[in-house]
């Protein structure tokens, strides 16, 4: 009796691993697409500045340029940080299910090793007994 709940706790934490590796792959790949946006947004940034160079740069009147350039790195700016906000909580979240998941490899490992002494006992008690 005791052996099969111990077989059931391990099942449980068998299926809470499985999930939190679920979550876990769900995190990385969002990580993943986190810093492809951020490479994209560099390039696009990187294009928009050489653009408005050819367009708006004028030896004699600057300041078309300069507000141009300015608005432009506000807004690249903003929209890293907003990727960068994203890219921290999604960081905060693969800590935390990396955690949990050695917790739960840990609990894991220690009815693992009951199971073994339960199973191990069992077979020396009938042994012992003739």
């Amino acid at each position: 009796m005791a052996i099969s709940n111990i077989q059931e706790t391990l099942l449980m934490y068998t299926k809470q691993k499985s999930m939190l590796n679920t979550k876990l792959s769900d995190v990385m790949f969002n990580l993943m697409n986190a810093s492809r946006q951020s490479a994209e947004l560099q390039a696009q940034y990187n294009d928009k500045q050489q653009y408005y160079y050819y367009e708006y740069y004028d030896a004699d009147d600057t300041t078309t340029y300069q507000m141009v350039m300015e608005e432009l790195e506000k807004d690249h700016e903003f929209e890293l940080a907003n990727l960068n906000s994203w890219e921290s909580q999604l960081e905060l979240d693969k800590n935390n299910y990396e955690t949990r998941l050695n917790e739960i490899t840990s609990f894991e490992s220690t009815w693992t090793k009951l199971l073994q002494n339960n199973v191990k006992s069992d077979f020396t008690y009938g042994g012992a007994q003739q």
